[in-house]
């Protein structure tokens, strides 16, 4: 996901706690329900370096991550694209209920226009990112609206980071990986923040965090990205967090970075069985 540089960043101490799953009126554990979303797609598809595309890799990455979870069985696991596009679910959900999801959007901004006027959210400034194209946007408070009618536990989003560049071709000096999270005023920020902290705490076993300055620490908290639930769009019941793997134009070799996608989505996956089920 292409950046531009923003003030300011906050850090956040570890505080890892667990979450059991969800009980049926009887008594039976539910599984925990994850949605996964690979960033893009083949026509909007992010960052370049040469002829790889971020989509691609986002992609490659979440099939590794969703065929970890799917083999769980306390994990009902979605995800949102594959190799021939946008999943049944997904792109029978774009063409029956579009309406609504403009209708969602329209009447969440509003409130929180609302909010803000009143003073019961205060506005932080955090990354300034390049603005989705209209319909990606609209896609991702689909996302959201389709995660909050079935109750989804948590939302992956998986990305590749990049800065601007005089080229495409041209490797830039950053690296490192960071995770966005819902800023703390959000209905969900609270969930969503101790499960990016548990994933951050396997990638960083191995991973360096982003040394681009405004990401430093590795956390880094977002009141305005849809993905996250801006504009109020995710129920506090939903987590969502945001995982820029890293600088695009560092996985240029092709074994590493085939490598990367099943050792970063075998990291990912025990994050969230951390968070999940760890006692």
């Amino acid at each position: 996901m292409k950046k531009v540089f923003f003030i300011t960043s906050i850090f956040f101490a570890l505080i890892l706690l667990p979450f059991s799953t969800r009980a049926e009126p009887d008594g039976e554990a539910m599984p925990v329900k994850i949605l996964l979303v690979p960033g893009h797609d083949n026509e909007i598809w992010g960052a370049q370096y040469g002829k790889i595309k971020e989509a691609d890799m986002n992609l490659r990455l979440a099939q590794e991550l969703f065929k970890i979870l799917r083999n769980e069985n306390r994990f009902e696991t979605y995800i949102t694209r594959d190799n021939l596009g946008y999943t049944t679910v997904f792109a029978d959900y774009f063409a029956s209920a579009m309406d609504e999801v403009i209708a969602f959007k329209n009447k969440a901004k509003k409130e929180t226009a609302e909010k803000i006027d009143s003073g019961e959210l205060v506005p932080k400034e955090g990354a300034p990112h390049n603005n989705a194209a209209a319909e990606m946007a609209l896609k991702l408070y689909a996302f959201n609206k389709w995660a909050g009618e079935n109750n989804i536990d948590a939302v992956v989003h998986i990305h590749f980071n990049d800065y601007p560049r005089p080229s495409k071709w041209l490797i830039g000096k950053y690296r490192g990986f960071v995770i966005y999270v819902p800023e703390a005023q959000m209905q969900n920020a609270k969930a969503s923040i101790t499960l990016g902290e548990s994933i951050f705490v396997e990638l960083k076993k191995k991973y360096i965090t982003s040394t681009y300055p405004w990401e430093k620490g590795g956390l880094v908290p977002d009141q305005e990205l849809i993905a996250l639930g801006g504009n109020g769009t995710l129920p506090a019941s939903v987590r969502s967090v945001l995982i820029e793997y890293g600088y695009i134009y560092r996985f240029g070799n092709t074994a590493f970075r085939h490598g990367a996608y099943k050792d970063m989505a075998a990291r990912t996956a025990t994050g969230i069985k951390n968070y999940f089920f760890l006692k």
